[in-house]
């Protein structure tokens, strides 16, 4: 993972270092689903590649296991931890 810059992470590895998914494989295929939209600077896109580089203020919008998932990412985290240290990667948003 040396290539990626110190101030991204790929997706994938995001959000199972957040906890959402239980393996990377998992997250990974739902992303290539495309079943994840992200804003960045105003801009929407929905992310269809797992390598997709998300940033800390990024948010992303998702439906898993029948909830939809709004949060902003606040921290990019250096390994998958216990609950407690994923829930400090990202703060929930409410949705209109």
């Amino acid at each position: 993972m040396s290539e990626l810059s110190s101030e991204s992470v790929r997706a994938d590895v995001w959000l199972w270092r957040a906890r959402f998914f239980k393996t990377r494989s998992l997250a990974a295929k739902f992303l290539d689903e495309g079943r994840v939209r992200m804003t960045r600077a105003g801009a929407e896109i929905r992310i269809d590649k797992c390598a997709r580089p998300v940033k800390v203020g990024d948010k992303l919008v998702f439906a898993v296991g029948g909830r939809l998932i709004a949060i902003s990412v606040e921290a990019l985290g250096a390994r998958r931890g216990p609950p407690a240290e994923a829930r400090t990667l990202y703060t929930t948003l409410d949705e209109p």
